[in-house]
């Protein structure tokens, strides 16, 4: 009895499967399809992905309303346009700058000659595509604060009291600008 109810089960499962994996072909059928390789396209390998930095050019100052297809269509006269991709922020609005990838690298040289060319009404900028090196622009960091507000630790104003005139209190600060020491009211 026990085992009829697990085959039963089992058999539930296998249909309800069977039933996902029908829809999720007809969800890729209607969106363009995702092909059977995705997982070896979303990891490229390294040499790969410096090749392709090198058929691509880096557009500034597009127009926030600009398509891909408009890119696409101001950059087919350079050469074959593989990939169109417009950088937005966190909330999916465009950033005002996108890469332009190429089938060829010599399309990249003719892409350049469109630099200060006009789309949408706005000039934009192309130059070629850096390869991003890790930690290149990552500096010393804001480390603690050279030079800003008092020291760390006690003796400035803190601890043992202020030495200054007329400020022999435990823990008290001069506030304000302080007078100095050619002060002379009138």
């Amino acid at each position: 009895m026990h085992v009829d109810c697990e085959k039963k089960e089992l058999e539930a499962m296998k249909q309800k499967l069977k039933e996902l994996e029908e829809e999720a072909a007809k969800l890729r059928s209607t969106q363009g399809g995702v092909p059977e390789d995705a997982e070896q396209e979303a990891a490229p390998e390294a040499g790969s992905k410096e090749e392709a930095d090198t058929r691509s050019v880096f557009v500034n100052n597009v127009d926030w309303g600009a398509t891909p297809e408009e890119l696409q269509q101001h950059f087919a006269s350079c050469g074959t346009v593989n990939r169109v991709t417009i950088l937005t922020d966190k909330f999916g609005h465009p950033k005002g700058f996108a890469y332009i990838e190429f089938l060829e690298a010599d399309a990249v040289d003719n892409a350049i000659m469109l630099d200060n060319s006009e789309l949408r009404g706005r000039q934009i900028k192309v130059m070629r595509k850096r390869t991003n090196v890790p930690g290149l622009k990552r500096g010393r960091g804001r480390g603690r604060g050279r030079g800003y507000g008092p020291p760390r630790g006690r003796g400035y104003y803190g601890g043992y009291g202020y030495g200054g005139y007329g400020y022999g209190g435990y823990g008290y600060a001069p506030r304000g600008r302080g007078r100095g020491r050619g002060y002379a009211p009138y």
